[in-house]
């Protein structure tokens, strides 16, 4: 017999699905942003719950950086394949080649403040109006000034003081023509919630979120995985470690630590004693300034 979920987390699925349900019924052509992280398997879960048995109406897109790790790539692939969905790819390679961006340089060079090219571009070539994204609140203190109907002009911008009050869960997602919304259907849960409502569903992730052996180096006190995109600083040797990423992104600026959690629940163990965000602990790019995600989300950026 299936575990029942908590009270907690189905009063949180029925307002997700409610906001994915809501966002279609004011849209033209939505899609959902699908990074491999789990919070993005998360509103692709909810996606599919909202408008079971039909098939998902909308796109996946994926911003693509090119420098991934090889099994969330994999993942991605074998999901969409199991769903029949259509996946876009946002290629920030193909936006260098094209001299669309120039690619930053040096041991430190990281490709993912070039995502917001990529993601604008083909919001504007594809002509979405709605764009679903699995940011939470919690995360950072940039998105926790977020709306769930978070309104972005026709430049792809986002300006916190220029958004709609969103009482009694009314969202108003009236837009003009060129300009679209970025909707956030898991603005309320926590990563506790993710995590507990993952071992409930039994929703797949990539294999990096839990305790592999991997060989690493240290970098500003981040286990970061040995890749042909990271070039060593001179006092940085590659050595072995049992490691898990608390987040996926691209692998210049995402860090592991040592974790013998193996499971979702010894994750949710870990994850109930940490006073850390998993951004926080393992982002680089979050940590250049204080006001870094802010910047790059006033540009249009997730």
């Amino acid at each position: 017999m299936a575990a029942v979920q908590p009270s907690h987390l189905r009063a949180l699925e029925s307002e997700s699905i409610h906001i994915i349900r809501e966002a279609v019924a004011e849209s033209e052509n939505p899609v959902l942003l699908f990074s491999g992280g789990k919070d993005s398997a998360l509103v692709l879960r909810l996606a599919v719950k909202a408008f079971w048995p039909a098939r998902l109406p909308f796109p996946v897109m994926h911003v693509d950086t090119g420098h991934n790790f090889d099994e969330v790539i994999d993942f991605r692939d074998r999901t969409i394949a199991e769903l029949e969905a259509n996946l876009i790819v946002a290629s920030v390679q193909e936006a260098i080649e094209q001299g669309r961006v120039v690619e930053e340089t040096g041991p430190r060079a990281s490709r993912n403040r070039l995502q917001t090219e990529s993601l604008l571009n083909a919001i504007d070539k594809h002509r979405f109006d709605v764009v679903f994204g699995g940011a939470r609140r919690d995360e950072e203190k940039a998105r926790a000034k977020e709306r769930v109907f978070s309104f972005r002009d026709e430049f792809g911008q986002w300006d916190p003081k220029n958004q709609r009050p969103e009482l009694w869960s009314l969202y108003n997602g009236r837009h003009r023509n060129g300009e679209h919304m970025r909707v956030f259907p898991i603005s309320n849960w926590t990563e506790m919630d993710v995590w507990q409502y993952i071992d409930q569903e039994g929703v797949e992730l990539p294999s990096v979120y839990f305790s592999h052996r991997r060989r690493v180096f240290e970098r500003d006190g981040m286990l970061m995985a040995e890749s042909p995109y990271l070039r060593l600083l001179p006092n940085e040797e590659v050595f072995e470690a049992v490691v898990r990423f608390r987040t996926v992104g691209d692998m210049t600026c995402t860090g592991g630590f040592e974790s013998r959690a193996a499971t979702v629940q010894e994750i949710i163990d870990e994850v109930s004693i940490s006073r850390i965000t998993e951004r926080g602990a393992s982002r680089a790019d979050d940590r250049t300034a204080d006001a870094a995600m802010e910047d790059r989300k006033r540009e249009g950026y997730f």
